[in-house]
C-alpha cells in the first residue's frame, strides 16, 4: 500500500512576517497565462527556489516581486509593504542575472560601489562596504580589475557582490549559474550557500536545475503551467512528490499505475531480487530487462514489468565492477522489489493546484 503525499500547503508556520507575499498574483501576455493566481510566503533569511521548466511561469515570477513586470491582478508585499504597484527602484531588493550585466569600462571595484554611488553614500563608508563585499565573494584582491580580466565564474561573483553591497532586504536571482560549466556551478552552489548565511538576506532564486534546487534551497517551490504544484523542503519534494509532474520533474522517478491507483518510486530505491534474497516488507514484480546504462557512479536497468509500465533502477558502482557482464542481463526475466514505505501515491498528471 502507497502512502499517502502529505498535502501542499505555501503558507509559513512562522508566526513573523514573510519577507516576500504574494496573494492571489496572475500574469497573461495576450492568451497566455504565465502565472495563475498564485499564493506564497517566503520567510526572512530563507534561501528559497523557484523551480520549473522552461515556461513555467518562475521567472514572470521573479521579475514581478523585482518590479520588472506588474501583475494583472493580486498583490505583492514586501516585509509587510504593499509595493504591488511599485518601480523596481522603491523595492528594497536586487537582481542578480545569468549574463552578469556588468559595466565593462568600470573596474571590479567600481562596478561593485556603483549602487552606492547612486545612493549617493560618502567615499569613505562606500570603500568600507566595497571591501565587505569582494572579501566575502572571495575577490579582495581583483578590485582594480576589469571585467574581461577575469574568469565567468570570477564576473558572476562580482556581480553578487554588486548585488548585496546595498544590503537589500532580498536578493533574486535568475538562473544565475546557467552560463557556467558543470564543475564551477557545482563550486558556486557551494559558495552562493554559504554567502547567504553569512550575509542573512532572503534569497530567492530561478532555476530549472533540479539538483541545483535541491542542493541549494531551504524550501522549493514546483512550478507548472503558471501554477505551484508543490512547495517544501527538498527532502519533502523529492521523497514525497505530490503529483506525477513533481514525480518526474524533480529527478528521476518511477510512476507506476495499478487499478488501485499510481505511485512513485525513486530508482536508487528498487533492486534487483536475487534467489535467497529476503524480500520481507517488499513489493516484488517480475520483468524483462529491456537496457542497461553505464553511468558511472551507477549503472541504470530499465524493466519492462510483466503486469504492465516499466521501472527504473539503480545501481551504485560502489565496487569494480564489469559493465560486459551488466550487459549480458539485457533480455534476462528478474524480479524487483522496493520497500512499501518508499513508495508514495500521486494524482495523475500536474497543475491540478491551485498553488495556495
Amino acid at each position: 500500500m502507497a502512502n499517502a503525499a502529505p498535502e501542499t500547503s505555501t503558507q509559513s508556520s512562522d508566526s513573523g512576517t514573510p519577507d516576500v507575499r504574494l496573494s492571489g498574483v496572475r500574469k497573461t501576455y495576450g492568451d497566455v497565462v504565465a502565472v495563475d493566481e498564485v499564493d506564497l510566503e517566503i520567510l526572512p533569511n530563507e534561501f528559497f527556489t523557484m523551480l520549473g521548466p522552461s515556461g513555467s511561469g518562475k521567472t514572470t515570477m521573479l521579475r514581478m516581486i523585482a518590479g520588472f513586470e506588474l501583475p494583472d491582478r493580486g498583490r505583492i508585499e514586501l516585509a509587510g509593504r504593499d509595493v504591488t504597484d511599485l518601480a523596481a527602484y522603491d523595492r528594497e531588493v536586487n537582481t542578480v542575472f545569468q549574463d552578469y550585466a556588468l559595466f565593462p569600462h568600470m573596474s571590479v571595484g567600481d562596478n561593485v560601489e556603483y549602487g552606492l554611488r547612486v545612493a549617493k553614500v560618502d567615499k569613505g563608508e562606500r570603500a568600507r562596504r566595497r571591501g565587505e563585499a569582494l572579501e566575502m565573494v572571495r575577490l579582495a584582491d581583483y578590485g582594480d580589475r576589469k571585467p574581461s580580466e577575469l574568469s565567468g565564474g570570477q564576473r558572476q561573483r562580482v556581480a553578487l557582490a554588486r548585488a548585496i553591497v546595498n544590503r537589500p532586504r532580498v536578493l533574486l536571482l535568475d538562473e544565475p549559474l546557467g552560463a557556467l560549466d558543470l564543475k564551477l556551478r557545482e563550486q558556486l552552489q557551494v559558495e552562493l550557500k554559504q554567502i547567504q548565511r553569512e550575509v542573512g538576506i532572503t534569497f530567492v532564486y530561478v532555476t530549472h536545475d533540479q539538483e541545483e534546487a535541491l542542493t541549494m534551497s531551504d524550501r522549493v517551490a514546483v512550478f507548472n503551467e503558471g501554477r505551484i504544484e508543490q512547495i517544501g523542503e527538498p527532502e519533502d519534494v523529492y521523497e514525497r512528490p505530490g503529483n506525477a509532474f513533481v514525480a518526474g520533474f524533480v529527478g528521476i522517478s518511477n510512476v507506476v499505475s495499478r487499478p488501485s491507483g499510481s505511485f512513485t518510486v525513486r530508482p536508487e530505491k528498487v533492486r534487483l531480487i536475487g534467489e535467497g534474497d529476503t524480500v520481507e516488507g517488499y513489493e516484488v514484480e517480475t520483468g524483462t530487462i529491456r537496457d542497461v546504462s553505464y553511468a558511472g557512479m551507477v549503472t541504470r536497468f530499465h524493466v519492462e514489468l510483466d503486469d504492465g509500465g516499466s521501472i527504473q533502477l539503480a545501481r551504485q558502482n560502489a565496487e569494480t565492477t564489469s559493465h560486459q557482464a551488466e550487459e549480458a542481463l539485457r533480455g534476462r526475466q528478474v524480479k524487483v522489489g522496493w520497500r512499501r514505505e518508499h513508495t508514495v501515491a500521486v494524482a495523475d498528471g500536474g497543475s491540478n493546484g491551485s498553488g495556495k
